[in-house]
């Protein structure tokens, strides 16, 4: 039996599928090892493998056949465009992706200006802005503290994830317009998907009786 190997984002999500996977008898003692350097996990017994990786990484392990699954924000997949099938919404780290702001910059989307928009995900901004909105604007890549940005006069508005809106609040912005709703994704090798279907199939069935969705 080939190995069936899920590469996870590290951090909270991981830790919130393996106990997901858990409850459909999947398990995999050796990552509660807090010790342990090891970077790749073995469930002998049931054929899985197990790795973490940063979440943007993920989508890349996945299209190039490195992993097989990848659980994994849907952020990040939009974002990063890879080849391959998104096969389950995990109703994990729900959040949005908006366009926020000052108050003021309402009126510049309003008009349809040329703006500067600073942001983490360069990708999202530009097809949101470009192909939905159809508003020529300039995109600045940020990498942390994109709240910043409008504050001391880099860009008008920002695009970033939005969860409770508390961080927005202190600093003086406002969401302006949602642009997706975001939670935890699982995606599959295309590949992987026709060679073991069988195997991987009863794996997001199991999952989605545990989450009590119904098969869209």
């Amino acid at each position: 039996m080939r190995y069936i190997t899920i590469a996870l984002a590290k951090g909270r999500l991981a830790k919130q599928t393996m106990g997901i996977l858990e409850k459909i008898g999947i398990s995999c003692p050796e990552m509660e090892d807090k010790e342990s350097r090891k970077l790749i996990f073995t469930n002998e017994e049931l054929g899985y493998k197990f790795f973490l990786a940063k979440a943007n990484d993920v989508p890349t392990y996945v299209e190039y056949g490195a992993a097989d699954i990848g659980i994994v924000g849907k952020d990040t997949i939009v974002e990063e465009n890879r080849k391959l099938y998104e096969v389950l919404d995990l109703d994990l780290g729900k959040c949005r992706m908006c366009v926020a702001g000052p108050a003021s910059a309402r009126t510049l989307l309003d008009s349809g200006a040329m703006m500067r928009i600073a942001t983490k995900y360069p990708k999202i901004a530009k097809d949101y802005f470009n192909n939905i909105r159809h508003q020529t604007v300039e995109i600045i890549k940020l990498n942390g503290s994109i709240e910043l940005a409008p504050i001391v006069g880099l860009a008008e508005v920002i695009v970033d994830i939005v969860e409770t809106g508390s961080t927005l609040r202190e600093n003086g912005l406002v969401v302006l317009e949602e642009i997706m709703p975001l939670s935890a994704r699982m995606v599959v090798n295309r590949v992987s998907m026709k060679m073991e279907q069988e195997r991987i199939g009863k794996l997001i069935e199991d999952m989605r009786g545990v989450l009590g969705q119904n098969e869209a």
